[in-house]
């Protein structure tokens, strides 16, 4: 299957599954995927084991420059986004400027629409950084991911590039955001180098319910893959078989949304 890579700094507004009409914004290369994981199901394609770090990124200002543009040119072609939203080629939040920027998008937002939303679409793998959790937490939709339950499925599905990148580590600090975080799982099943990848089985199930627990989100996104992934082996797990797991959410008294 193909998958993609996007274009521009300011993309869209596309019509979006969870977030309405959303612009977006690419902090990464334009010509390659720079990410702190190699998820198996990522529609930008596989990591580069040698990315090239150097890589020209987009500065704070070029940002700016570009968002307010094209927030002009909706504004005066009678377009409005619901979210402005970070996502793009990789990990947003890997951008050294990230903080900041998240500032000056805020700027813009509350001078050209103030009642769209901010979003981030993240990784969490770098919540330890005291200046990326204080930006997240300053966006209207903090949306993190946690893909598994257990460590194992955890290193298949989302192939972290660091050792201390771990599972627990993750949860801990998605723990500490409490009602200003939304967790996105997207479910799989499948085959991936000749390993069987499933984070729908019961045991499974029971540690991820047991993380939603700790972390008491303000919502859970569940979603099935939509969209070209680099394996040929993945299965799309059904709609009914979603809303079985987002019962299990509705007994915890736990909010969601299934797409």
């Amino acid at each position: 299957m193909s998958t993609f890579l996007f274009n521009e700094l300011i993309f869209g507004p596309v019509r979006s599954r969870r977030l309405g009409v959303s612009l977006g914004i690419n902090l990464l290369p334009v010509n390659q995927k720079m990410c702190t994981f190699d998820c198996i199901y990522c529609e930008c394609g596989i990591t580069p084991h040698d990315q090239d770090v150097s890589a020209a990124l987009p500065t704070r200002s070029e940002v700016a420059e570009a968002l307010e543009e094209k927030l002009i040119k909706m504004k005066a072609a009678g377009e409005t986004p619901h979210s402005i939203t970070f996502a793009g080629n990789g990990e947003p939040t890997i951008h050294p400027a990230f903080p900041g920027i998240v500032d000056d998008t805020l700027k813009l937002r509350n001078l050209h629409f103030p009642n769209a939303e901010t979003t981030v679409l993240s990784n969490a793998s770098t919540l330890n950084k005291p200046e990326i959790f204080d930006a997240l937490s300053r966006v209207d939709n903090n949306i993190l991911k946690l893909d598994a339950g257990l460590e194992a499925t955890f290193q298949k599905i989302n192939k972290p590039r660091s050792p201390q990148l771990t599972l627990d580590s993750i949860v801990k600090n998605l723990m500490r955001f409490r009602q200003k975080v939304i967790i996105q799982t997207l479910f799989v099943r499948g085959e991936v180098d000749g390993e069987k990848i499933d984070n729908t089985k019961p045991a499974e199930l029971h540690a991820w319910l047991g993380h939603i627990r700790q972390i008491q989100p303000r919502y859970v996104m569940l979603y099935p893959i939509a969209r070209a992934t680099p394996s040929h082996r993945l299965e799309v797990v059904g709609k009914e078989e979603l809303y079985k797991i987002a019962d299990m959410l509705h007994a915890m008294r736990i909010k969601y949304s299934v797409y």
